[in-house]
């Protein structure tokens, strides 16, 4: 049986991680999965750190950031820390519902080396959606995403991918970018090395209580799609 690393960025997420662990803890548990959980404190402020340990629904390794570094940076560490022979990275608050990862391990299984969770396939059903404007900004960056980088994603930003560990060792010590921008970087790594993408429709429930700052964010976002596309340009990602 395969083992599956789940990573989980956490950024003073005291009042969500709880209901996270446990949903995560019962899922494993009632579908007899082999897994890991790995949170990574991103130099929280809060008792996120005390919440995880004192969790009695799972057993997770918590990773503590030396301060706040980003949620990229805060990946990459899991990512690069994990044993699994599958590893998924999840937002904290489970906007895709982990269930997911049960389809995910099977498309692995038919050989695919990355599995991304898209919000906008046919059959992907988007539970609770962000505001109208916010939806625009999205199709907006991923159109400048196409544009900058050629990668033929619907939805890069979905917090919810997986990789097998020799995709996850190709791609991840490669990455720079720390912060919300690394999901494009490591899908246009991937990409470079020819590894199998395949997109997944997905469940997906907005929480408006997201870390993401709408201005500062979007902008550095936009930004980094032109570094990733000069780095790959410069062969940095070789």
């Amino acid at each position: 049986m395969v083992l599956v690393s789940i990573i989980i960025p956490a950024y003073n997420e005291e009042k969500r991680i709880p209901a996270t662990l446990a949903m995560i803890g019962k899922f494993i548990k009632n579908r007899h999965i082999r897994a890991e959980v790995i949170v990574v404190d991103d130099g929280s402020t809060d008792n996120t750190i005390a919440e995880v340990k004192s969790c009695a629904a799972v057993e997770a390794r918590v990773i503590k950031n030396p301060h706040n570094m980003g949620k990229g940076a805060s990946v990459r560490e899991g990512v690069l820390s994990a044993n699994g022979d599958l590893i998924l990275f999840t937002d904290a608050d489970l906007s895709t519902p982990i269930k997911h990862l049960e389809e995910f391990i099977e498309l692995h299984e038919r050989g695919y080396d990355v599995i991304v969770a898209s919000r906008d396939l046919v059959d992907s059903k988007v539970m609770v959606p962000q505001s109208n404007f916010r939806e625009l900004s999205g199709k907006i960056f991923n159109f400048m995403v196409r544009a900058v980088t050629g990668l033929p994603v619907h939805d890069t930003q979905c917090g919810f991918k997986s990789f097998t560990r020799r995709a996850a060792r190709t791609v991840f010590p490669r990455q720079t970018v720390k912060g919300f921008g690394f999901d494009v970087e490591v899908l246009y790594i991937a990409r470079l090395h020819k590894l199998s993408i395949h997109e997944a429709p997905v469940e997906w429930y907005n929480d408006s209580a997201t870390k993401v700052h709408f201005l500062r964010d979007s902008l550095r976002m936009f930004l980094e799609l032109f570094k990733i596309r000069m780095n790959g340009v410069s062969g940095k990602y070789k």
